[in-house]
C-alpha cells in the first residue's frame, strides 16, 4: 500500500503536529490487507482508506456471553438472511424505509437520498443481513455488508424498524451478524470506530479487540484509557505519556515498535 499523509491543524507550542494517514492499495492488494493494517474505508469504492481506532471481533474466539444470549433472546422469532447485492432488490419501500430510518438517527438530511443511493450502488457493500419477523412476515432491519471471501466481514450502515426499540433490535442485529459470520468461520467482523463510551457497545463480544495506532490490542482497559484522555487537554501526544507506556506497554519502546506491522523502505 501507498501512505499519504494528510496535515491537519498544529500545536507548535506543544510540538504536535498531526498527520491523518491514508492508504491507497497497490496491485495485488485487497481490502482485507488494508484492514488488517488498521485502516477503514475513506472511500466506498475501496480506492482510499484511513487509520483509525476501529473494532473488530476475531470470530475464532467469540462464544456468545450471557448478555449476548439475552439480546438475542429478546429478538426471538426474528429471522436473518445473507443476500448478495446483485440479488437485492431496492425497492421504492426499503429506500423509504431506510430514509426515514436515518433521517431519525443522524438529522434530517444527513443522508439525502442521493447519499443513499450512491451507497447501494457502490463497492462497499457487497451482501446485506436482511431481517424479518417471523410472525408478521414484515422486514425489519437491513445491515449492509462487505465481504471478502472468508477473511473479514465489514458491518457498515444498519437499518431497522424503531418500533422494535423495546427489543433492542439494533443490538440484536450486530449480535446476530457475529454468531452468523463465526457459525460460518470467518476470521474477523470489523464494527467501525470507537471514540467515545457510546461506541463501547462493540466490544461487548468475546475476541473484541481495536487498533491502538500501532498494532491490534485486546486490553479494553487500554481502549476505555484513550476514550478518558479524548476529553483531557493533555498537550502531548500518546507515546509522549509516560503513565500510557507504563501502563500498557511497560515503558517499552522497543516493545511498541515491535508490534507495528508498518515498515517503510526508502528508495
Amino acid at each position: 500500500m501507498k501512505l499519504l499523509f494528510s496535515e491537519h491543524k498544529s500545536d507548535y507550542d506543544h510540538y504536535i503536529f498531526p498527520y491523518a494517514i491514508w492508504a491507497v492499495p497497490e496491485s495485488g492488494e485487497t481490502a482485507a490487507d488494508l484492514f488488517n493494517a488498521g485502516f477503514l474505508p475513506s472511500s466506498r469504492n475501496l480506492d482510499r482508506f484511513y487509520l483509525c481506532r476501529h473494532v473488530r471481533v476475531q470470530l475464532g474466539r467469540f462464544k456468545p456471553s450471557s448478555e449476548n444470549r439475552r439480546i438475542l433472546r429478546k429478538g426471538g422469532g426474528i429471522e436473518v438472511k445473507l443476500v448478495a447485492r446483485d440479488q437485492f432488490d431496492y425497492t421504492p419501500g426499503r429506500r423509504q424505509f431506510y430514509k426515514t430510518y436515518a433521517d431519525i438517527k443522524f438529522g434530517k438530511d444527513v443522508m439525502p437520498y442521493e447519499r443513499l443511493d450512491l451507497l447501494f450502488r457502490s463497492p462497499i457493500i457487497s451482501h446485506l443481513l436482511v431481517f424479518t419477523d417471523a410472525k408478521s412476515g414484515a422486514e425489519v432491519g437491513t445491515a449492509t455488508l462487505y465481504l471478502e471471501g472468508k477473511e473479514l466481514a465489514f458491518y457498515y450502515y444498519a437499518f431497522y424498524d424503531l418500533n422494535y426499540y423495546s427489543r433492542n433490535l439494533g443490538m440484536f442485529m450486530m449480535t446476530s451478524a457475529a454468531a452468523f459470520f463465526a457459525e460460518r468461520n470467518f476470521r474477523h467482523l470489523y464494527l467501525g470506530t470507537c471514540y467515545s463510551q457510546n461506541a463501547l457497545y462493540k466490544t461487548q463480544f468475546a475476541g473484541a479487540e481495536f487498533f491502538n495506532g500501532f498494532c491490534w490490542s485486546d486490553d479494553l482497559k487500554e481502549l476505555k484509557y484513550l476514550l478518558l484522555r479524548d476529553k483531557q487537554e493533555t498537550g502531548r501526544h500518546l507515546l509522549e505519556s509516560d503513565e500510557y507506556r507504563q501502563l500498557f506497554h511497560k515503558d517499552n519502546l522497543d516493545k511498541i515498535a515491535s508490534a507495528c506491522a508498518f515498515r517503510v523502505k526508502l528508495s
